[in-house]
């Protein structure tokens, strides 16, 4: 896979640069909110919770979407790049996006719900996107002290906050019933239930966010995931910047017929299977899953 070389005349190093400086003031906005004031002895932020329908949204996610939004426009601009966030999407005209080539792609909080509990178990995402694929990508865990990235043929990394940083990789586990999943807690319909249950892997592992689900693969603790949507479905900001953390350590990500998933498209939601792995397994696993969901299907 050839190297990323620029990005609308930007050189790469200089965007990846300023993607992981926002992705750890991003993680600094969220911590705010999620732990006292280490020196005030002050309780945390208010939240200020909203249900819209489609999940909870609170001042965290509202305040860490502005903050990256008004740096990646101040860095970039708006007449090469488009924008994709999890908060403002709604109320964009789709055509805003649409009509780029380079989109960036953002979930400022992945794993609200998460959050909201304190599970530790949230991160931001920040991707970029070139005509539907990702191409750069940061993944924060905060409470990890962890910041994943990525850009197109060249690795995986590691940073933490003494900036110290590790190239990653996969593991090469290959029995397929030796492999652990990360499943999720609050997101399992019983479809995904049924298919979990019934495949040969059943090592599972309970995880919040798909960031840090991901996180758990790339850092060899885990080596599969597996999306399945029923009544909603995982939406770009979810998956974009996870898949190329994945996939530039070594690992795969596609839907259950191989075919890859295509970001910045006039429906923003992954409809369908997708399985993210090591690797080792993932044809087989993939065949696997849609024998069983056809018996599932039917028998349902």
């Amino acid at each position: 896979m050839a190297n990323l070389q620029s990005i609308a005349g930007f050189p790469v190093e200089s965007v990846l640069a300023i993607a992981r400086s926002i992705g750890w003031g991003a993680a600094e906005i969220l911590q705010s909110y999620y732990h006292p004031h280490p020196v005030a002895g002050e309780s945390a932020l208010d939240l200020n919770i909203q249900d819209q329908g489609d999940g909870p949204v609170t001042a965290a996610d509202v305040a860490t979407n502005h903050y990256i939004l008004n740096n990646l426009h101040a860095a970039f601009g708006t007449v090469e790049f488009g924008y994709l966030t999890e908060e403002t999407f709604k109320a964009q005209n789709p055509s805003e996006r649409l009509q780029h080539t380079w989109v960036w792609i953002v979930d400022p909080l992945d794993g609200t719900k998460d959050f909201i509990k304190r599970t530790g178990e949230y991160a931001v995402h920040i991707a970029l996107a070139h005509a539907g694929r990702p191409v750069l990508a940061v993944v924060v865990c905060p409470e990890l002290g962890k910041l994943y990235y990525a850009t197109l043929g060249d690795g995986t990394f590691v940073e933490t906050r003494d900036s110290a940083v590790t190239q990653l990789r996969v593991a090469d586990r290959d029995r397929i019933e030796d492999l652990s999943v990360v499943v999720s807690g609050s997101h399992r319909g019983e479809r995904l239930v049924q298919l979990l249950s019934q495949l040969p892997c059943q090592n599972q592992r309970a995880i919040g966010s798909v960031g840090c689900k991901i996180a758990a693969i790339v850092e060899q603790q885990a080596d599969l995931y597996i999306s399945l949507s029923g009544k909603s479905a995982p939406k770009d900001w979810d998956l974009a910047a996870p898949e190329l953390i994945l996939t530039e350590a070594g690992g795969k990500v596609t839907r259950f017929d191989g075919s890859l998933l295509q970001y910045n498209q006039a429906d923003v939601s992954q409809w369908g299977g997708i399985l993210a792995s090591n690797g080792t397994c993932h044809t087989q696993i993939c065949a696997q899953a849609e024998t069983l969901l056809a018996v599932i299907d039917t028998s349902s």
